[in-house]
């Protein structure tokens, strides 16, 4: 008995799926880090963010209508991956100077692989014919990528604020090292 070859379809619809379970974990995530978050900019940026990621668990629904295709998730190894990244996270710089530096990190590497997913179901969907599914997938994509920006703004903040620069000593060097690169 031959097997069917698999197509660039097959795969839209296994990504689809896979993008699918992860915005669904990335809505809970986002909502953990908000209530874990002491940076009220934070905190802010990941509940305003965990509302869209409903409304983009809403978009993919209307993808797989597109398609033709029952709604299902797919088991997304990388999201629980860097889910169960962050909680360990959350859990060795829970009282830490650095816990909302390390939970922007954690949001970044969810929105970076969030941002290489849609960018690839856009293409596909184009590909394929789905011009419809395709500007769904770009609102996504390009609201991930804004989230993406703010979230670096934010850190960039965080990191100067929650910094410890160490003894006199210590922060010397460093001063004088960034003068001359400077």
């Amino acid at each position: 008995m031959a097997v069917k070859q698999k197509t660039l379809q097959d795969a839209f619809y296994e990504t689809l799926k896979d993008v699918y379970y992860a915005e669904r974990q990335s809505v809970k995530a986002l909502k953990k880090s908000a209530k874990s978050a002491e940076h009220e900019e934070l905190r802010q940026a990941f509940e305003t963010h965990a509302e869209e990621s409903a409304e983009q668990v809403e978009r993919l629904q209307q993808v797989f209508e597109i398609i033709g295709k029952p709604v299902r998730g797919k088991t997304c190894e990388a999201m629980q991956g860097l889910t169960s990244e962050m909680e360990e996270d959350l859990e060795d710089f829970e009282d830490s100077p650095a816990a909302d530096a390390v939970l922007a990190a954690c949001a970044q590497a969810i929105e970076h692989y969030e941002i290489a997913r849609y960018g690839t179901l856009k293409t596909w969907a184009s590909q394929l014919g789905y011009a419809d599914a395709a500007k769904l997938l770009d609102a996504t994509l390009q609201e991930e990528k804004k989230t993406d920006q703010l979230l670096t703004e934010i850190a960039e903040r965080i990191n100067t604020e929650g910094s410890d620069p160490g003894t006199d000593e210590e922060a010397a060097p460093k001063k004088a090292g960034k003068a001359k690169a400077a």
